[in-house]
């Protein structure tokens, strides 16, 4: 089994007695019928419907913890108070005293004797993950192998990343795929930014998508444009050797291939493909 310290994310702990109606008003996915050693994938969006942070919720003793980008958990913290009101909730923003730990690999069969693991729900193959005091060493039967192993492996799987593969307070949860990676709960009650991926589900709009893309070239930068002639149809995300992934617009992408046009970005051809996962047609597939 494989496994690697995942340095830049942050932990959130938020507790108390209203702890899951709080979250639950806020997030996309219900998190508070989550059961001990179980999480969910959820997002904090903007009232017009965008990302503000994407994180994972799981249960910890009197509330529930949330891990997500390192750089926006005081931030995030912050927002969470104001929206907090009269509701009986804590929240802290516990990053200093935990360090986040992702092991995958060898079919899913978790250290056994070492810290209590949760099954990453975004998708199986992402492994499971646990949060552990800082100085930590790797539990017995893990090779720690390093983030960019671990970046290479969720690259591989074509599973986006807030702050590369989409932009935080500019994407829309369908464009970085909330939809398809259990992200979102369409029936549970109104949280923020509800009305809008309502109505994206409902009449089929979005067009954007983060997707694989192989690379013929040398890797291009993140955020460079991903061009069809003179057209942009999207920007690069994360990559890889020969692999990435890039935020594109699927209908654009498709004209590109009807009209035998290659999609280039910085000195680089780039050609959509398709994760297994995904429910949405690629270009030059017919949606079902």
């Amino acid at each position: 089994m494989r496994g690697a310290f995942l340095d830049g994310r942050g932990v959130l702990h938020v507790t108390g007695s209203d702890a899951g109606r709080f979250l639950d008003n806020l997030l996309t996915n219900d998190v508070g019928k989550l059961a001990a050693g179980r999480a969910a994938y959820a997002a904090l969006l903007t009232p017009q419907g965008k990302i503000i942070a994407d994180m994972l919720a799981s249960r910890i003793e009197g509330g529930f913890r949330l891990d997500l980008a390192g750089h926006l958990a005081a931030d995030i913290a912050r927002r969470l108070t104001l929206y907090k009101l009269r509701s009986k909730v804590e929240i802290e923003d516990a990053s200093d005293r935990f360090r986040t730990l992702v092991v995958w690999g060898d079919g899913q069969l978790l250290p056994r004797g070492g810290p209590d693991f949760v099954i990453d729900p975004r998708l199986p193959g992402l492994g499971a993950r646990a949060y552990v005091a800082p100085g930590s060493a790797m539990p017995d039967g893990v090779a720690d192998v390093g983030l960019e192993r671990y970046r290479e492996h969720r690259i591989a799987l074509g599973v986006p990343m807030g702050g590369l593969d989409f932009v935080y307070g500019d994407a829309f949860p369908h464009e970085a795929c909330l939809d398809q990676l259990n992200g979102i709960d369409f029936k549970k009650g109104c949280y923020v930014g509800q009305e809008v991926v309502s109505r994206m589900e409902h009449r089929g709009t979005a067009r954007t998508r983060v997707t694989p893309v192989r690379i013929d070239g040398l890797p291009p930068e993140v955020g460079a444009a991903v061009l069809a002639g003179e057209k942009t149809v999207g920007r690069m995300g994360s990559s890889v050797e020969g692999r990435g992934l890039a935020l594109i617009r699927l209908d654009r992408a498709a004209e590109a291939r009807e009209a035998g046009q290659p999609l280039i970005a910085g000195a680089a051809m780039l050609t959509v493909e398709k994760a297994g996962w995904t429910r949405f047609p690629a270009p030059g597939e017919t949606a079902a």
